[in-house]
């Protein structure tokens, strides 16, 4: 159970605001309680050019003494239109030994030359997942259930071209599992939010989850997985929670819903809309 923050800007600038500086930024996210730190693994993603992502990570907390000082350097560091963090607090579907969860290859952000990718929440079954990967099934390096998400939903996008349609094939995809291996009473996933990032100038943010989760870190009074954004004529910033206490700056982005910024000269546009809910439950044919 992670945190996010997205940032789409008409002119390159750094997240440092929300990720550094803010009174709820995502460093204060990190080491909220003992209980709730997020505390494996961290990471930032960028464009360096149009055609060219960097990606930091750590593999501990952002607030621990031996990653406190590179996060803050990279936080500074990342001048971008596009800026996408992430805060690691581990899923573990597989049931591994807990060392084996934490590598700079199991830290988020996903991504390759042209695409980052960020993913709170957890895919119940990522092993009977993996075949549904395509070519892709070949680039999963560590053991993360998000990595998968990550090359499911880039292999729909590769074939799509239309992240909106991708994520809706992943989400089918992952219903599909949990009818192959017989309708547990486990969920197949907990949450689908998902940060996503096509080019320089453009950022979707997916907000999708099943039951109850609790509250959020700092700002208790909203589900745990109830996205929010803060839009201006000139950027959007997009997180799991505020990231301040002003809270009438921030608009929600509830469970089954989407939000897709574009940045058009000076400013930047958004749009807002419904997923599909899927129907997971009543009785569905398996694939061929």
């Amino acid at each position: 159970m992670c945190r996010l923050f997205g940032l789409l800007a008409a002119e390159p600038q750094t997240g440092e605001q929300w990720m550094v500086r803010s009174d709820r930024s995502l460093l204060t996210q990190s080491n909220v309680s003992p209980e709730t730190a997020q505390k494996d693994g961290w990471g930032i993603g960028w464009f360096a050019a149009p055609d060219r992502v960097r990606i930091e990570k750590g593999v501990g907390g952002a607030f621990e003494d031996g990653e406190r000082a590179r996060f803050l350097r990279v936080a500074s560091e990342a001048r971008s239109s596009l800026v996408i963090g992430h805060l690691r607090h581990a899923s573990n579907p597989l049931g591994l030994p807990h060392e084996k969860l934490i590598s700079l290859d199991n830290s988020q952000p996903f991504g390759n030359h042209t695409t980052i990718f960020a993913h709170n929440g957890a895919i119940a079954f990522p092993n009977e997942t993996r075949p549904y990967l395509g070519v892709h099934e070949k680039e999963v390096r560590g053991v993360n259930d998000s990595e998968v998400l990550f090359r499911l939903l880039l292999r729909h996008y590769q074939e799509m071209g239309d992240p909106y349609r991708a994520y809706v094939h992943a989400v089918d995809d992952l219903d599909r599992v949990w009818v192959d291996v017989g309708r547990p009473k486990t969920s197949p996933y907990s949450g689908l939010n998902v940060l996503f990032a096509p080019s320089p100038q453009e950022l979707w943010a997916f907000c999708l989850s099943l039951g109850d989760h609790g509250c959020g870190l700092l700002d208790t009074t909203r589900p745990y997985y109830e996205m929010t954004y803060h839009a201006e004529p000139h950027r959007v910033v997009v997180g799991s929670e505020p990231f301040d206490v002003a809270q009438n700056h921030w608009t929600s982005l509830p469970s089954g819903t989407f939000l897709h910024a574009t940045a058009r000269g000076l400013h930047v546009e958004i749009q807002t809309g419904p997923i599909p809910t899927p129907t997971l439950y009543p009785a569905k044919a398996a694939p061929a």
